[in-house]
């Protein structure tokens, strides 16, 4: 294919925010909200569908082991729709993936056989794991360089949005005097559905990313794109003039980038890169998907919390968790990344060693124990939505969607579906010692990720993604004088 020179990553790095920006937010961003949904039901669920009158009758040990499939499904659609993303195009993959969640999602709500359960389970996770590649893919590729830190940590954050909403919706449909015990669980999955459906209207109005047009021989599209949102940024600005674009890359383009060489960039190129990833996701997947999934099991367990209680606990869980990216977010930009990435996952860690002795001493109770987990999740919810960004910044534009994909998966597999069928195991035993184990475990593979990311993370802050990392198929870079 051609060779070609192209301003247009400078010319979207240099937008003053608009609502264009926004729209991109709404349609994409909220991805994390239904996957914060999902996570939330299936915990506040684990209680009721263990009942024999649900439907279902699972035992706690089929609870994580559903959860270990939802997970299971989310790496392996990381990986398949990842591929895909990379070589078809954000917009193509962000569009079908959300429809797999949506078909996957509604028909759970119909289970009535455990192994029609984990089926659905695993296709709604492979959905979701599809969209993590696509969606944070384009958002970094829209979104200004300045403030891409901000902008991602608020959307990753907003996954906690979706666990406060599934919370709350769960208090009265899980209520036996409101719908009955075979009704609420389904309900509660229909309600994913709906918000679903409203997300694909709105995302459908985001353009292809033009950094993946023009690299695949599209650069005429590209430019028609970046045009049409310049014009759209000046009028909602009041027409003040855009600053020079600075630079240009010159390119050689191609139809598609083999395997081999998404292999090479990260086991060659970027060794240490590739090892700082996958630090970072196995330390927040083995943290959140251990607690989360199984967080209402413990609470009833232990505590004696009712089964239509424990949404509860989870509501202000998830505020501490929502308010760290947001609150946080901006420092990631001003003070930079590893600094910001290592002390949240370190301090973090080592909160959550505290709140394990707390529980092993028996001096909690549920309500003190969830003030615990706000603190702690306070600053874990910001370590975990830098996991996102660090991959989607360090790896070159032909390997950004597989990079996310991989570590999504490679990570998550490790830590997120060991954990919840580990955890599933250790609240089945109740015995405080034996869930405080699998609390230590994850409090150490937390402050192991900050050490990495702090000897060998790279420094992202208000950089274009061609500077960090230039795409495999740059030619030169030129700066304008």
């Amino acid at each position: 294919m051609a060779q070609i020179s192209t301003d247009i990553p400078a010319r979207l790095d240099r937008l003053p925010w608009a609502r264009w920006h926004w729209l991109v937010l709404i349609g994409l961003g909220a991805v994390w909200i239904l996957d914060g949904l999902e996570v939330t039901i299936v915990g506040v669920i684990g209680p009721r569908v263990t009942d024999p009158l649900s439907g279902l009758g699972l035992t706690d040990s089929q609870v994580g082991v559903a959860a270990g499939v939802y997970v299971a499904g989310a790496c392996l659609g990381a990986l398949y729709f990842g591929h895909l993303t990379d070589r078809f195009g954000r917009k193509k993959l962000f569009l079908a993936t959300l429809v797999v969640y949506l078909v996957a999602t509604v028909a759970t709500a119909f289970s009535t056989e455990v192994w029609y359960f984990y089926l659905c389970r695993f296709f709604t996770g492979a959905g979701i794991g599809g969209e993590y590649a696509a969606i944070n893919s384009a958002i970094d590729e829209l979104i200004p360089a300045r403030v891409r830190g901000t902008v991602d940590l608020v959307v990753n954050g907003s996954f906690w949005l979706g666990t406060a909403i599934g919370a709350a919706i769960a208090i009265p449909l899980l209520d036996p005097d409101v719908l009955a015990v075979d009704v609420g669980w389904r309900v509660l999955f229909g309600m994913g559905a709906v918000l679903g459906i409203g997300i694909l209207l709105v995302r459908r109005l985001v353009p292809e990313s033009p950094r993946w047009l023009f690299i695949h021989g599209r650069e005429r599209e590209a430019e028609e794109i970046v045009r049409d949102i310049e014009t759209q940024v000046l009028e909602e600005t009041g027409g003040r003039p855009l600053d020079p674009p600075g630079r240009e890359i010159r390119i050689n383009q191609r139809r598609h980038t083999p395997l081999t060489e998404v292999a090479a960039a990260l086991l060659r190129r970027y060794p240490q890169r590739t090892l700082v990833g996958l630090a970072l996701f196995v330390g927040q997947a083995f943290l959140y998907n251990s607690i989360y999934f199984t967080y209402a099991l413990v609470l009833s367990t232990f505590f004696g919390v009712p089964d239509g209680s424990t949404p509860w606990y989870l509501v202000p869980i998830a505020i501490g968790n929502f308010c760290g990216p947001v609150l946080l977010g901006r420092f990631f930009d001003s003070i930079g990344r590893r600094a910001m990435i290592s002390g949240c996952y370190i301090l973090s860690g080592v909160l959550l060693l505290g709140t394990a002795a707390l529980f092993n001493s028996g001096v909690l109770s549920a309500g003190t124990l969830t003030v615990c987990w706000m603190v702690v999740f306070f600053f874990a919810s910001a370590g975990a939505s830098s996991a996102y960004l660090t991959v989607s910044e360090i790896f070159p534009m032909e390997t950004r969607a597989l990079a996310i994909a991989l570590f999504y998966a490679v990570g998550t597999g490790l830590g997120g579906i060991i954990g919840p069928v580990l955890f599933g195991r250790l609240v089945e035993s109740q015995v405080v010692g034996n869930v405080v184990v699998g609390y230590a475990i994850g409090a150490t593979l937390m402050i192991l990720a900050g050490l990495i990311e702090w000897f060998m993370g790279v420094e992202a802050a208000r950089r274009s993604l061609e500077d960090i990392a230039a795409p495999l198929s740059v030619h030169e870079v030129r700066h304008s004088s």
